[in-house]
């Protein structure tokens, strides 16, 4: 198996990380063999073994390509049940001030909603470039794809974070009745 990833200039060095460890980490993890080229921006996963596990180092690496700290992306790794899921803002948006906007409501304040989404869903976000990334499992992506959807059609923040407290208290409740 074999994975060509177009990576933004500016996160090959996270990719790579301090002398080479992220990379090293990923490769341990999966079998994979990444190679980066820092001139072109392009990374080649592939994978004679595990196809499977090749797929998730690619996921890592759009992870991190697409603004996630390593660590965050490498938890892609650790539990099968993550998922990235990318939304591309740029369909929503007819000019660069309306992506502006959009972002700007998604992140709040001094990055606020975007943090009141994380606690509340337990994913974990990224707004990059012309992008929102997701990790996080079923549950939570669509908890937050319908967040992030009130937002985008311009819901008032607070009924937002009320959705997600009535969502929060609805899985708890599913996870408590799944125990007993």
């Amino acid at each position: 198996m074999q994975e060509h990833i177009k990576v933004p200039q500016d996160r090959i060095g996270a990719i790579i990380g301090v002398e080479g460890n992220v990379k090293k980490a990923i490769e341990e993890k999966t079998g994979a063999t990444l190679d980066v080229d820092s001139e072109s921006g392009i990374v080649v996963v592939q994978s004679e073994a595990d196809a499977l596990k090749a797929l998730r180092a690619a996921e890592v690496i759009k992870a991190i390509a697409r603004g996630f700290s390593p660590e965050k992306a490498l938890r892609l790794l650790d539990n099968e049940d993550l998922i990235l899921d990318i939304m591309d803002l740029s369909v929503l948006s007819d000019s660069p001030a309306d992506l502006k906007r959009i972002k700007g409501r998604i992140i709040g304040k001094g990055g606020k909603t975007r943090e009141v989404i994380e606690q509340m869903t337990g994913a974990r976000l990224s707004v990059y470039g012309k992008t929102i990334s997701i990790i996080g499992d079923a549950e939570q992506l669509a908890t937050v794809r319908a967040a992030l959807d009130m937002l985008i059609d311009g819901a008032p923040h607070g009924a937002v974070y009320s959705y997600l407290e009535k969502r929060r208290r609805e899985l708890k409740r599913s996870q408590l009745e799944s125990i007993y």
